[in-house]
C-alpha cells in the first residue's frame, strides 16, 4: 500500500483545522465585532504558539533572522491579518457553508501567484482540479 506523503498529512490537517476556524467563529460572532473577535483570536494564536514553540524547544534568536526574511514574513503577516478581517466580517454576515468555500478561491489565486512569482509549473492535472475548484466556486457564489 502506498503512503500518503508528509506534506499532504499536514495540508489535510490544515484543512480541517480551517474548517472548524470557520464553525467556531460562526458561533463566536454572535454579538460581536467581527474586527475585535479577529484581535481576541490573535491573542489566543499568539499565546498558543508561543507555548508551543517554547515547549518544543524551536525558540531562536529573533535578531539572526535576515533583512529578507523579516520583509516577507512582515508582509505575510500583514496579508494574514487582513485576510483574517475579511473573513471574519463574511462570515458575520454570511453563512459558513457559502464563505469558506469562496475563501478557497485562494487555491487558484496560489496557484497563479506561485507561477508569476515563485516559476512554479503545475502539471495539465493540477491545473484541471484548479480550475474544477475556481468553477465550484462560482457555482456557490452564484446566487438565483
Amino acid at each position: 500500500m502506498h503512503s500518503l506523503p508528509t506534506w499532504f498529512l499536514w495540508a489535510l490537517g490544515s484543512a480541517v483545522f480551517a474548517a472548524l476556524t470557520a464553525i467556531f467563529a460562526k458561533l463566536g460572532l454572535r454579538g460581536v465585532d467581527s474586527d475585535y473577535a479577529t484581535l481576541i483570536r490573535t491573542w489566543v494564536i499568539v499565546l498558543a504558539l508561543t507555548m508551543f514553540v517554547v515547549y518544543a524547544g524551536k525558540w531562536s534568536d529573533p535578531s539572526l533572522l535576515s533583512a529578507r526574511t523579516w520583509t516577507f514574513l512582515i508582509l505575510s503577516g500583514l496579508a494574514t491579518g487582513a485576510s483574517w478581517l475579511c473573513y471574519f466580517r463574511a462570515l458575520q454576515i454570511g453563512e459558513a457553508s457559502q464563505v469558506a468555500p469562496v475563501d478557497k478561491l485562494s487555491l487558484l489565486l496560489v496557484a497563479v501567484f506561485a507561477v508569476v512569482f515563485l516559476g512554479e509549473r503545475p502539471s495539465p492535472r493540477e491545473w484541471l482540479g484548479i480550475a474544477m475548484v475556481g468553477a465550484g466556486v462560482l457555482v456557490l457564489g452564484w446566487r438565483r
